[in-house]
């Protein structure tokens, strides 16, 4: 049970640094590159930071897709990271004064606190980028 705790602990947390990292990067990628790679159309808008904005045949962007599709993520990181935090809770209640497993039910929640933080994190930067980007 130790090892699966530390594992989905692990887990969060690694895919909360990902997200932290990558949605910025991912976020501003909208290009024309990208655009075509995905099949969709290319359209010139001298508005937008990258001079363009790309189309699918049924209306949907490059960028609003990343964007679904991470906070897709972000609502599995955060319903791990909640599981998480119960599970923890509950086995520091079960603990009966066993130190190291009082010590094993901390690490747990802190471990899936932090994952929730760098996941809201990460939610609250994609948002900013796509703000200050302006991409649609």
């Amino acid at each position: 049970m130790k090892r699966l705790t530390t594992l989905f602990a692990c887990l969060t947390l690694i895919l909360g640094v990902i997200l932290y990292v990558a949605a910025p990067v991912l976020a501003a990628a909208n290009s024309q590159a990208l655009c075509e790679g995905s099949g969709g159309t290319w359209k010139a808008d001298k508005d937008l930071p990258n001079g363009g904005s790309c189309t699918s045949a049924d209306g949907r962007t490059v960028a609003g897709t990343i964007q679904q599709l991470t906070d897709v993520l972000i609502f599995i990181i955060g319903a791990i990271a909640v599981l998480m935090i119960i599970i923890g809770a509950i086995r520091y209640v079960l603990s009966a004064g066993d130190q190291a497993a009082l010590t094993s039910a901390k690490n747990t929640i802190l471990y899936a606190i932090i994952g929730l933080v760098l996941a809201f994190s990460s939610y609250a930067i994609i948002h900013f980028v796509y703000a200050a980007f302006n991409i649609k």
